[in-house]
């Protein structure tokens, strides 16, 4: 005898969802109904749920619930509050489920100010003290970054369990504020709360993101003491990651080695740990050992690779690479790797390639854009910049503030950028709303003040409310590039008054200001105090400028003396800075010092033995002249021919 076909109760869900039932049996029952709408929405038939919904003649709290937790989960957060508003205002009182789901809602979406009003709903009602409902109050107000107000809301609790903890430990990781973090933990100690896997990878995190080496091996050794260690997997890669994260690799590799072979997360999180600290030759060993074991990378990993491949100037891996993504059937599938392609070949000078990538992407991202943007703007193809930020604005691909300093740095690199082109870049930061993002109001001021409108730079600088070192530097640079000398002090006067410690950079703009106004004992004043009260160590760079900034002087003989206690960093280029000091102020014994050191260091360079020869024959030596011009000669030595550009603009 055969046996009856029966259909399982999750298929006759799904069949119901299929086929929905919108009419009302004729014996209303709510529970039933509830429970036909729950299988409704569960299945995301949404319209069919609110049209039984309007039909139900008669409505309990858990019919509200499902509704607004069926709205929430299928994309509609907002609609979700619009039910729980009507709700309340038909006179249904809300359970602590309906508090708790609605508040967890405005905390996730961020409707702040929505959720404070529930809060104040839930003290009228006499709820504030239901763990559920509070708990759900203590994150929000975490996530609005108010952890006076959540850490009250929480230690006014009559009960923490562990969830609740659990709860508070992952907002306070999230925010990156680690010393909370660990003084929570002390409190749940105190509490005799037994804390669990999911308290140490919150706690092991935010270590993690301070790098607190100790606290980290301390929280390893309890973990190791209650035995979490071997049976929570999650917990083994977060020791991993957090080892790594603070450049402890013996550790990270202790700690990899206790993981089953059969974890894909840790092999690949191993794979960045190496590529992210520049061990490529170790990097390659595991990707090679996770393919004896049958693992594949992610596509993290890959790009942990290829950035790799982009700092090194591997062209020939990052290709390797390029070709191990395509024989496993992901380079086409993920934004991130096609991205990070892009960014490879362009660092590694290989433009073509970056293209071909770019064109043969699925669809236009903003990721792509701003890597081929990227790459153009490194190997100087500034008219490609503009013309990628244009496709992207006519095929409506929104753009970020990556794309927007790209295109404003593109244009800044011009010899003279136009004004109008400025403002017009200044106006697509404002209706964005990017006009408060340093980095592309830093590319503004840089792109004003090569326009010879310094007035709008200082403008831009004097609306931020609080510059960083980034914006400091991009003023003085751009009153260096006027030859604003004095302003350039006055900045970094106030730039040191607010807290802000320059680098080497910001010093390097100062001294091109005293050199393009002149300032020698400014200059010197400057470079002094560079080792002596910032602790910055001046490079070739800074010794540059300061040798220039003599020799137009006059202190020839100053900047030989300080080219010599600068030897290890000494270059042609210094040493012919003073040399053509020397041809404008006569100095022949300095010269002669010069000349002989720069054709030692370019003896291949036909401009350096003519530079040489001309010395000479203006100081009369013309048989030495002739002699090195003979010797450039019998070197088969040629000139590159120049070429000038003038620029003519029409007057009105």
């Amino acid at each position: 005898m055969q046996s009856k076909l029966t259909i399982p109760s999750f298929a006759r869900s799904i069949y119901k969802c299929q086929q929905p039932a919108t009419t009302l049996p004729r014996n209303y029952d709510v529970y039933s109904v509830n429970k036909t709408l729950h299988d409704l929405v569960k299945c995301g038939s949404l319209t069919s749920a609110l049209h039984l919904f309007d039909e139900m003649p008669k409505r309990d709290v858990i019919t509200w619930n499902i509704m607004i937790s069926g709205y929430n989960h299928n994309g509609f957060p907002r609609k979700s509050l619009h039910l729980y508003n009507k709700m309340v205002s038909q006179g249904i009182k809300e359970n602590s489920s309906t508090l708790s789901s609605i508040l967890s809602i405005c905390a996730n979406k961020c409707l702040y100010k929505q959720g404070v009003e529930i809060h104040s709903r839930v003290v009228v009602l006499g709820c504030n003290m239901n763990l559920y409902i509070a708990s759900s109050l203590v994150n929000m107000y975490i996530q609005m970054g108010l952890l006076d107000v959540a850490f009250k809301l929480f230690y006014d609790l009559p009960k923490r369990n562990l969830p609740v903890w659990n709860l508070v430990l992952r907002g306070i990781c999230e925010l990156g504020r680690s010393n909370e973090l660990l003084r929570l933990y002390s409190d749940m100690k105190l509490e005799n709360v037994v804390p669990n896997g999911l308290t140490f990878c919150y706690l092991i995190h935010g270590c993690c993101k301070e790098r607190l080496v100790d606290e980290g091996r301390q929280l390893h050794s309890h973990v190791i003491k209650i035995g979490w260690l071997e049976s929570n997997i999650f917990l083994a890669n977060a020791l991993v990651d957090f080892y790594s994260a603070c450049g402890v690799l013996v550790d990270a590799d202790k700690a990899f080695e206790c993981i089953p072979p059969q974890d894909v997360i840790s092999w690949n999180s191993m794979v960045s740990v190496y590529a992210a600290n520049d061990l490529l030759r170790e990097a390659v060993e595991v990707v090679e050992e996770m393919r004896l074991w049958d693992k594949h990378p992610t596509a993290m990993s890959f790009v942990a690779l290829l950035n790799l491949s982009s700092r090194r100037k591997e062209l020939l891996f990052g290709k390797q690479i390029h070709n191990f993504v395509i024989k496993l059937g992901i380079d086409y599938g993920s934004v991130l790797i096609q991205s990070a392609l892009i960014d490879m070949y362009g660092k590694n000078d290989d433009i073509e390639s970056s293209v071909t990538v770019f064109q043969s992407s699925r669809e236009t991202s903003l990721e792509c854009c701003n890597s081929m943007m990227t790459s153009f703007l490194l190997l100087g193809f500034l008219q490609d910049v503009f013309e990628l930020f244009s496709q992207m604005v006519c095929e409506n691909i929104v753009f970020d503030e990556v794309s927007l300093f790209s295109t404003i740095k593109a244009l800044s690199l011009y010899s003279s950028p136009s004004l109008d082109s400025c403002a017009l870049l200044h106006c697509c930061a404002i209706k964005s709303g990017f006009d408060s993002d340093s980095m592309v109001l830093c590319a503004l001021i840089d792109a004003y003040s090569r326009s010879g409108h310094i007035r709008f730079s200082q403008q831009i600088f004097e609306a931020l409310p609080s510059p960083n070192i980034i914006c400091f530097t991009s003023i003085i640079n751009a009153y260096a590039r006027k030859g604003m000398g004095s302003e350039c002090f006055g900045m970094i006067e106030e730039m040191i008054q607010k807290g802000v410690k320059p680098d080497d950079v910001t010093f390097l703009c100062i001294l091109l200001g005293c050199n393009h106004s002149g300032l020698v004992e400014e200059g010197k004043q400057i470079f002094d105090s560079m080792r002596t009260l910032h602790e910055v160590y001046p490079d070739r760079r800074h010794y540059s400028c300061m040798v220039d900034l003599l020799g137009r002087a006059g202190l020839v003989s100053e900047a030989e003396e300080l080219l010599n206690h600068a030897s290890s960093t000494g270059d042609s280029v210094m040493w012919s800075s003073l040399l053509r000091s020397c041809r404008i102020h006569q100095n022949e014994d300095v010269g002669r010092r010069a000349a002989t050191k720069l054709m030692d260091l370019e003896p291949e360079d036909p401009s350096v033995w003519l530079q040489a020869s001309n010395f000479y024959s203006e100081i009369g030596e013309f048989e030495t002249a002739i002699y090195i011009r003979e010797v450039a000669v019998a070197r088969k030595m040629t000139r590159d021919i120049g070429y000038s550009l003038i620029r003519v603009h029409e007057c009105h």
